[in-house]
């Protein structure tokens, strides 16, 4: 049974890490098998979006093979993508959602940060047990929790090692939707494939910009603004899209669940 499963659902890729009998933990031929499913994802110009998940209801990852931590760090090339496979890719210029069900934990909740944003179901679980052990957060979240949750937040976490439910996920700007328990990939597939259907130059321009000026100044990332304006608003795709605004053809309004 492969380890991590990959599916093309319209113009987005699936990629499902496949171990429940482990709660979907990570060990490095798991790392390795995310590690290629985003390679993929990357070099296709057909897939438009990628949702992470896990396999069944009961988690999403709940972090490294704790067993097996020596086939992560001894992977081939894990000090530059990160143990957990994907942590430390920071190249993909494509939207990323992670349907969270479940426990999302330690190494897990590090790859569902890697994602762009995070629909979660009721059931889910948030935390670091992993400071229990003194084990360090090593794929990216000391870095990508404090610009997501703000400081305070990511420390409370990563301090206390306490885990939450998803309604405290949400208030804290962890995740973005909350969803009926098993729903949450069924929802990043209905989001991807409405983003799926936006002009994607613009859409990818508009999300560089946002992701890149975090570490600029306003008036660098102001700049970086209208660096892009040009190409997005030139695209024949938007002008077609215009035309079909000028014709009173209108596409529903996207509503949170």
């Amino acid at each position: 049974m492969a380890k991590v499963k990959t599916e093309r659902i319209g113009r987005s890729f699936l990629v499902t890490i496949n171990r429940p009998e482990v709660r979907n933990c990570v060990d490095g031929e798991t790392a390795q098998l995310l590690l290629e499913a985003v390679q993929e994802f990357n070099r296709d110009p057909d897939f438009y979006v990628l949702i992470l998940t896990g396999s069944g209801n009961i988690s999403f990852c709940s972090g490294a093979d704790l067993k097996n931590t020596k086939s992560l760090i001894e992977r081939p090339g894990a000090d530059k993508t990160g143990p957990m496979g994907i942590s430390r890719i920071t190249d993909v210029r494509k939207p990323t959602i992670a349907a969270v069900n479940g426990y999302c934990l330690a190494g897990g909740l590090e790859l569902a940060c890697w994602c762009d944003f995070r629909i979660a179901s009721r059931n889910a679980t948030f935390g670091h047990p992993g400071r229990r052990w003194g084990i360090p957060l090593i794929d990216g979240g000391t870095q990508r929790l404090p610009k997501i949750i703000g400081l305070s937040n990511a420390l409370y976490l990563m301090e206390t090692g306490i885990s939450f439910d998803a309604e405290r996920a949400l208030l804290m700007g962890l995740v973005q939707e909350v969803v009926p328990r098993g729903r949450a990939l069924s929802r990043s597939l209905e989001l991807a494939e409405i983003i799926s259907n936006y002009p994607q130059i613009s859409l990818s321009n508009d999300r560089q910009a946002a992701i890149q000026g975090l570490s600029l100044s306003l008036k660098k990332g102001l700049k970086l603004e209208t660096s892009s304006e040009h190409s997005s608003l030139s695209s024949p795709e938007v002008a077609g899209k215009l035309r079909q605004y000028a014709a009173g053809q209108r596409p529903l309004i996207l509503k949170s669940k």
